[in-house]
């Protein structure tokens, strides 16, 4: 094998081990939310906005980069474009800590699933493009699986549909980014914009039912202090993963996250799965087969005309 193909063979193996590594590791995130009770979903969200922009500013001081993050701000457009991605982050993972500790860890799961239906979907309706038939197919029969859910199981499941909107929106943003803005970079303007509402809910909660860090331990307290590093991480892995292997290797390991939740859920935290979930649950898993299926065949199709 040449030297070049060599290296190639090895970035690419490398970065499907960096994309597996974030999606692994979000997958086990529910867990290690559950082990900080009792602090609750908003002071949890609050302190990590606020620890997440600690530890970036560390990143960057330690690879000297700040140069990057200073010339972002010379770019308004772009720099709009972070403060909704910052938005959209938040909403994601103040439903999604909601979620975790409400004992709603499978329906997290399930808008982890839809996710890439709605982006999908959020192609056609924002970048106005075309469809196949197969990706048409796959979207009816996600949509069947909500109805089914909502009509067997009594409930609208809200929280599954405000993660998988906010998350395909987030990545739609950041698409819209590009390459400009790096994502140590990226996160840490994330966090500085959301750092108001981390101020005010810290406030409220310190005010209410009072601050957990440092009330519940040393254990505790050395947990609760590692929610920038965790979620920073794989935030790095996943980025550092997306420059090396194709969309359609991303595309197959972010079903990693959502079945380990899956899992954590129905048999680790033992929440309940009754017939209506599981129905609605193996047609959204259909439509997914459909779509990779496609994704994977139109895929090497493109390869095929691209030799040729």
């Amino acid at each position: 094998m040449p030297p070049a193909s060599a290296d190639l063979s090895r970035e690419r193996s490398l970065g499907g081990v960096y994309a597996f590594s974030a999606y692994f590791l979000w997958g086990f995130l529910p867990l290690y939310f559950v082990l900080l009770a009792p602090t609750g979903p908003f002071e949890l969200v609050a302190w990590r906005i606020v620890l997440s922009l600690v530890f970036c500013a560390l990143l960057l001081t330690v690879t000297r980069t700040w140069g990057r993050l200073a010339a972002i701000f010379r770019q308004p457009r772009v720099l709009g474009l972070t403060v909704i991605a910052g938005l959209l982050i938040y909403v994601n993972w103040q439903v999604f800590m909601f979620g975790a500790l409400n004992e709603n860890v499978i329906e997290t799961s399930l808008g982890y699933f839809i996710n890439p239906i709605a982006t999908v979907l959020l192609a056609v309706l924002v970048l106005r493009e075309r469809l196949r038939v197969t990706q048409w197919v796959a979207i009816g029969i996600a949509a069947v699986a909500v109805v089914v859910i909502i009509v067997g199981y009594r409930s609208f499941p809200w929280i599954a549909l405000t993660l998988a909107a906010s998350f395909s929106l987030y990545g739609l943003v950041k698409k819209r980014v590009g390459p400009s803005v790096d994502a140590v970079s990226g996160l840490t303007l994330e966090s500085l914009w959301l750092m108001p509402i981390a101020a005010i809910i810290l406030v409220v909660v310190g005010t209410s039912t009072g601050i957990t860090m440092g009330a519940s331990g040393w254990g505790h307290a050395v947990l609760l202090s590692l929610a920038g590093v965790i979620t920073a991480v794989p935030l790095l892995f996943f980025a550092a993963g997306a420059r090396r292997v194709s969309l359609t290797v991303i595309g197959l390991l972010q079903f990693v996250a959502p079945i380990l939740q899956f899992i954590i859920g129905a048999w680790v935290l033992g929440e309940p799965m009754p017939v209506e979930r599981w129905v609605g649950f193996a047609l959204v898993w259909v439509a997914l087969t459909v779509l990779t299926v496609d994704s994977v065949l139109h895929a090497r199709r493109m390869r095929v005309a691209a030799a040729s």
